[in-house]
């Protein structure tokens, strides 16, 4: 009798994480049935103090979802026809998608390769009259150079948005993402760090003036009920969804701790192999959340890897493969390959390998040792910083699709 197969490793497994909360979750959720407080009712504004005091923020507004958590603080700021925002192309879409909706231009930033964060300096070259705000985004939970960002903002006088839907939890210079710019965006899609059973998100800001506003927004605009001075949008955090995310909020440290340690078990495997991928790095005073886990495949090889490991029933994923500045529905802007070559090299190349705090270890040396064979056949060399990829094939096997902002 030939031995059974290894069970699968999951890019990752929300079951996982769900399953022994659930008579926490199942009371807390009762509750809210039980009073019948579904919209805006106590479980939304503890949840609400909750990720202020986390962020270190005056105000934390609840909203559906962390696209609408960039949209909001957008329309706060009245952007819209004929102003620029700057936005890294490198980046789930709802970070430019927010931007076009209300009329106004995205403009795309490269990324410093090493981190696949937003380039201050390519960001100050794009800066004309017509800019009016920036979103950095802290991409797979490590925070972007803020320090030269907010220097740059003051200096144009920008209003800074702080795309951390990725990213709660993770701090630069010991202040939390979200809590840097004039206002954070948060997903609470059920893939993130922090992760719902549906969709939600969070706004973050110090200006209680502009709290009051985003606030009004994300009921219509209404104040009182049924007076208008505002034209907002339904965008409401459900209460059942906050009801959830209380619970999970007490386990937030102890899984960034988890993921931290499988990152760096990662790292250390993978050049004990002496494998020849561009490793992840983290920048000095920064501390990430490691939402993902992701490596460079030089050569053209990236797509063979995840074929390889999926073979042998390893998740992975990729993100991103099509920047976005050359997605068809921005094409009217005019960008070209080879405008934002970072970026287009970073698509070409990333593969994100299975991260989610329950991780064993077990399955944690079954990526290494895929990983590890496949790299030993020849077929992969280290990610240089400026070498021109094929185009990647689409897909990933991913156990749950995972959005950016959701």
């Amino acid at each position: 009798m030939s031995a059974a197969a290894p069970k699968p490793v999951p890019m990752l497994d929300v079951n996982r994480q769900n399953a022994p909360l659930l008579p926490e979750i199942d009371a807390a959720i009762a509750e809210v049935t039980r009073t019948g407080t579904f919209i805006n009712g106590p479980a939304c504004r503890e949840f609400e103090e909750a990720v202020a005091a986390q962020v270190g923020v005056d105000h934390a507004i609840g909203c559906a979802s962390g696209s609408d958590a960039l949209l909001l603080p957008l329309m706060a700021e009245n952007i819209g026809p004929g102003d620029e925002v700057l936005l890294p192309s490198f980046t789930f879409f709802a970070t430019a998608g927010a931007v076009a909706r209300l009329g106004a231009k995205p403009v795309f930033v490269d990324i410093l390769p090493d981190t696949f964060n937003i380039d201050p300096e390519d960001a100050a070259r794009k800066i004309t009259p017509a800019t009016k705000a920036m979103i950095p985004v802290h991409l797979f939970g490590q925070a972007a150079d803020m320090k030269s960002l907010m220097a740059l903002a003051e200096e144009h006088n920008l209003v800074v948005i702080e795309d951390a839907c990725q990213a709660i939890g993770a701090t630069a210079g010991g202040v939390a993402a979200g809590g840097i710019g004039h206002y954070g965006a948060f997903s609470f899609y059920p893939t993130k760090n922090l992760g719902g059973m549906g969709d939600g998100g969070m706004i973050t800001t110090n200006n209680a003036e502009k709290a009051d506003v985003i606030q009004r927004l994300r009921n219509h605009g209404q104040h009182p009920r049924y007076y208008h001075h505002l034209v907002g949008v339904n965008s409401r955090l459900d209460a059942i969804q906050a009801a959830v995310l209380n619970v999970k909020m007490q386990y937030l440290t102890e899984w960034a701790e988890a993921r931290r340690a499988h990152a760096d078990r990662y790292t250390s495997e993978l050049k004990s192999r002496k494998v020849s991928l561009g490793l992840p790095m983290v920048t000095s005073g920064v501390s990430s959340v490691w939402n993902q886990y992701t490596v460079r495949v030089a050569d053209g090889q990236r797509d063979a890897l995840q074929q390889a490991l999926n073979a042998v029933g390893i998740g992975s994923a990729i993100y991103y493969p099509v920047p976005l500045h050359l997605q068809g529905c921005f094409e009217s802007l005019g960008y070209s390959e080879g405008d934002l070559p970072h970026t287009e090299q970073a698509a070409q190349e990333v593969l994100s390998l299975p991260m989610f705090p329950e991780m064993t270890t077990e399955e944690q040396d079954r990526v290494v040792a895929a990983v590890a064979e496949f790299n030993q056949s020849g077929s992969t060399t280290a990610a240089p910083a400026s070498v021109p990829m094929n185009t990647p094939a689409a897909g990933a096997n991913v156990d749950l699709p995972s959005s950016k902002a959701g």
